[in-house]
């Protein structure tokens, strides 16, 4: 401990009040006095340890980003939101689709239906290969590491 803080720690309060100009502003002890009953469970179950802990690790996290990082968190977040909108509307789109019908086709006019329309078809071809390609990392995740 420094012999600073020893010094702070003897002071009584009239001492810490002279010290600092501030605390002799009575909105500011208001404000101080305020702040610390709304403080005073946090600091007493140390959970303001957490708080500072991430802050900390937003700090760092704030000095390690360089342009890059944030091109490529923007250019990732841009996909994301483009995808899920893509999706929202052909859904949407979908949706009013199915409910013009008066009544749902049955399962082999679905099929007829679905054999002649190529966007359908390039569709699911789309989906069988996501669906391959899970499969294939799958395959790779569950093979054993090799060792070092």
């Amino acid at each position: 401990m420094s012999t600073e803080s020893v010094d702070v720690q003897n002071q009584s309060l009239d001492q810490l009040i002279d010290r600092f100009p501030a605390l002799q502003n009575e909105a500011t002890v208001e404000g101080i006095s305020d702040l610390l009953e709304k403080l005073e469970p946090i600091l007493q179950g140390r959970r303001l340890h957490n708080i500072v802990d991430l802050l900390a690790a937003t700090s760092d996290v704030v000095e390690m980003s360089d342009d890059a990082m944030l091109q490529k968190l923007m250019a990732l977040y841009e996909e994301s939101i483009g995808g899920v909108w893509m999706l929202t509307n052909a859904l949407r789109y979908a949706s009013v689709q199915a409910a013009a019908e008066p009544e749902p086709p049955t399962m082999w006019q679905s099929i007829k239906k679905f054999n002649k329309n190529e966007d359908a078809r390039r569709g699911l071809d789309v989906l069988v290969n996501v669906l391959a390609e899970l499969g294939r990392q799958a395959a790779i995740k569950g093979q054993s590491m090799p060792e070092e």
